[in-house]
């Protein structure tokens, strides 16, 4: 079948996409202005265990740890949230990538690397068939075709280090609003003897670099850190609200992961919504250029889907980054008080806090 779909990109969404694509009978050209595939490294690789499986994705491979819980930290008060089993697993996102692109050749995909896709390239593409922007929060389809701005940034940085980890089921999130504005810092193990250690804040509001010294220099941390240098390190850029417009169906231009902002706003995680997004983006697209769909479904099919839980992640964000160090604090002990930290444990779910709401009122009715 001849070429007809364009996805400028080659990360987690752009190969997901591209495979889905190559699966319906198609054979997408993937463009990435990269010479290697996944690197540089910008990303944490937390990701749950049933975002996962809703997703169907072959991650065997890519694992380097289990996650079972989260230690959530303000004002010296601490949450242990412990799940008896693993709640997520820790992928190397390189390999991932890897994986994700030999899917999608398989299936069909071309990749093309070095490939810097400008103006007049998008148009030239869109005239000939459907562009699919996967190119990060700042994309440069999004601007060129007019789809509007993505309302909130986050800037983060991150280092990993090789050490002993004290425990590595858990991660360790770090929350002051005068520190951290509009995100936290954080401590996870990547694997039993390598620790990443990052900070996030909302864009404008400071630089990622500068908080993140700040970070490893704190008490607690710089015990735990000592003199070690980073084995890698890097900032990165991530959206915080979902774009305006993720379709054009005039021009045939569709977005897809953090391009389309398809990210939670409690912590920046994307792959699950985006990986979501990038299969339905896939299937509508399949569907039009078999002349059985209409490109305008892939947005009412994602916001249907995933609304109302981007959403509640969003009120969540907004709760915890208004709230002083010592009013967090407070928060964590009346959860507490309350057994929350056993409930989330017992309950809980990272991508969908409607599922968490829903058991928390059966599980009410049931008593």
């Amino acid at each position: 079948m001849q070429h007809s779909v364009s996805i400028i990109g080659a990360g987690t969404a752009g190969l997901i996409t591209a495979k889905r694509l190559g699966l319906h009978g198609f054979e997408p050209v993937v463009y990435d202005q990269k010479p290697v595939l996944g690197i540089p490294i910008r990303a944490s690789g937390i990701l749950s265990i049933s975002g996962l499986e809703r997703l169907g994705m072959d991650y065997s491979g890519c694992v380097t740890n289990s996650l079972y819980g989260a230690n959530i930290h303000a004002a010296g008060r601490m949450m242990e949230v412990l799940s008896k089993t693993p709640v997520a697993k820790v992928l190397d996102r390189k390999k991932l990538n890897d994986s994700f692109h030999d899917q999608a050749a398989a299936a069909g995909a071309r990749v093309v690397t070095r490939k810097r896709i400008v103006g007049k390239d998008l148009d030239a593409l869109s005239a000939r068939g459907v562009v699919v922007g996967a190119d990060g929060a700042v994309s440069s389809v999004a601007r060129h075709f007019g789809l509007g701005e993505i309302d909130k940034l986050c800037l983060t940085y991150k280092a990993e280090y090789d050490m002993r980890v004290p425990d590595s089921r858990m991660v360790d999130l770090f929350f002051d609003r005068y520190n951290y504005p509009g995100l936290f810092a954080w401590l996870c193990p990547n694997a039993k003897d390598i620790l990443e250690v990052g900070v996030g804040l909302n864009s404008g509001s400071g630089n990622a670099k500068a908080a993140f010294d700040r970070f490893v220099s704190s008490d607690d941390i710089r015990d735990l850190v000592g003199s070690r240098k980073p084995i890698s390190q890097g900032a990165s850029i991530i959206p915080m609200s979902l774009r305006k417009r993720i379709v054009d169906p005039e021009r045939k231009v569709l977005l897809v992961g953090d391009a389309a902002g398809q990210v939670k706003p409690t912590t920046g995680g994307g792959i699950i919504f985006g990986g979501s997004g990038a299969i339905m983006a896939a299937d509508v697209i399949s569907g039009y250029l078999k002349g059985t769909g209409m490109l305008d479904d892939y947005e009412m099919q994602f916001r249907k889907t995933h609304g109302l839980d981007l959403k509640l992640h969003s009120v969540a964000h907004s709760i915890y980054s208004s709230l002083s160090p010592s009013a967090m604090g407070r928060l964590i002990g009346t959860l507490n008080a309350f057994g929350i930290d056993k409930f989330l444990g017992t309950y809980g779910d990272m991508d969908r806090p409607s599922l968490i709401i829903k058991r928390f009122f059966l599980r009410s009715l049931a008593r």
